[in-house]
């Protein structure tokens, strides 16, 4: 049963001690995560408390989490269920959840979290995206060595792992690579499909794909038996095994988020805002895979990497 706290704004009133501000009381914020992976929790996390640092605890804010399955129906069925529930605005983290809701909210403000959206945001969106230069990824691999073959893991029905491959297929054209794919549906194709990729390339792209990300421990494991490296775009993916990794920050994504929606409660419109671009993108080089692999890490790369792993 949905608790709301009324604020009546007299002055020197005070409540068991302590003065609740009016704009802060009965909000509802509805939260939906386009799968369940450790970047979008890691996000939220920081947005709960985020949220709370600014004057939103969860005492005066109701904040409801749903975690639908990874599909299109069970995404537009949450929010037709926040529909009902009427919350003063619906956060959605990736882009499958952001769009659905932007499609289906009956005109309830979505703000979008981690979303990698198109070079042109979605008209009307506004939130954190986790659009990455997917340029630096491929150059710090062709430093590297220079890779023929490139295949790709990502999820067709996931709007941001679709649009990772996207750009990555756009660069390889113009650096002359060829591409393979495996569209990694569920964790059954990945695992039929992952023999045949391996065969195909010559390194690995995995991206933020949610069967990639539950898979990834295959993956690796998997790759590494063939002395095939991996590069990703995942949080945490070269603390995995991955020799490149290209990483937004989860915490990052919730504290902008955060900001946006306090916007909102105090009268923002979505119009007024825009969908922010990650202010930081780590490259992350793990020395021990690259060691293992017998790779040589030239200066330029070890040089224009955030942090090594060593």
């Amino acid at each position: 049963m949905r608790v709301r706290l009324i604020c009546i704004a007299l002055t020197g009133i005070l409540l068991a001690g302590w003065h609740m501000d009016c704009h802060a009381a009965g909000r509802v914020i509805a939260a939906v995560m386009s799968s369940d992976q450790p970047r979008y929790r890691e996000a939220h996390r920081t947005f709960v408390k985020s949220l709370t640092d600014r004057g939103y605890p969860p005492g005066t804010t109701e904040i409801i989490l749903q975690t639908p399955n990874p599909d299109q129906l069970s995404w537009s069925n949450t929010i037709r269920k926040f529909n009902a529930y009427k919350p003063d605005l619906i956060v959605a983290y990736g882009a499958p959840a952001a769009l659905t809701a932007m499609k289906e909210s009956n005109g309830i403000p979505v703000v979008s979290v981690d979303v990698y959206g198109t070079e042109q945001p979605t008209k009307g969106m506004c939130g954190v995206s986790s659009r990455i230069p997917m340029i630096t990824l491929l150059k710090a691999l062709q430093d590297i060595r220079p890779y023929r073959r490139i295949g790709i893991i990502y999820t067709g029905r996931e709007a941001g792992s679709q649009r990772q491959r996207d750009d990555i297929r756009k660069l390889a054209l113009q650096l002359g690579v060829i591409v393979a794919e495996l569209n990694a549906a569920n964790s059954a194709a990945l695992e039929s499909g992952l023999d045949t990729l391996i065969e195909r390339s010559d390194v690995i792209i995995t991206t933020e794909s949610s069967v990639a990300c539950r898979g990834f421990d295959r993956i690796i494991s998997h790759t590494r038996q063939h002395n095939i490296p991996v590069a990703s775009t995942m949080p945490d993916a070269a603390e995995k095994g991955a020799l490149v990794s290209l990483e937004i920050s989860p915490q990052e994504q919730g504290h902008r988020a955060a900001d946006i929606v306090v916007r909102l409660l105090e009268g923002a419109t979505p119009d007024h805002l825009s969908l922010l671009t990650p202010r930081r993108v780590d490259l992350i080089l793990n020395m021990l895979i690259a060691r293992e692999m017998g790779l040589t890490l030239p200066f330029p790369v070890l040089g224009s990497a955030t942090r090594i792993i060593k």
